[in-house]
């Protein structure tokens, strides 16, 4: 699955389903697909990812993947490099008081 996140202020955003809703709790929300941050709302959700990222920028962050075999190795990417198109649509979006809305 995938999650793409929109909002009029910025170029959508597609991620990996698992990694999208980790981010979206990690703005306080819960993580359910389809979704949406209110204009008015969108500030706090921007602090608390950056709040979340700023707390372990390093962490390993990747979707599940299944299509790998166990000797087959998988190259981490970090919190902060997954985070970063999200931190910047919201940025766009609290700067322009517009919606951000998450769909798959």
């Amino acid at each position: 699955m995938l999650i793409t996140f929109t909002t009029p202020a910025y170029a959508n955003i597609t991620m990996f389903g698992d990694v999208g809703k980790a981010l979206i709790k990690m703005m306080g929300h819960s993580g359910t697909v389809p979704g949406a941050i209110l204009a008015e709302d969108v500030p706090e959700a921007l602090e608390r990812l950056r709040a979340a990222v700023s707390a372990n920028p390093e962490a390993p962050l990747n979707p599940r993947r299944h299509d790998f075999d166990d000797d087959d190795e998988v190259e981490s990417v970090s919190l902060g490099r997954r985070a970063l198109p999200l931190i910047e649509l919201l940025t766009a979006a609290a700067r322009e008081r517009k919606n951000v809305m998450w769909d798959n």
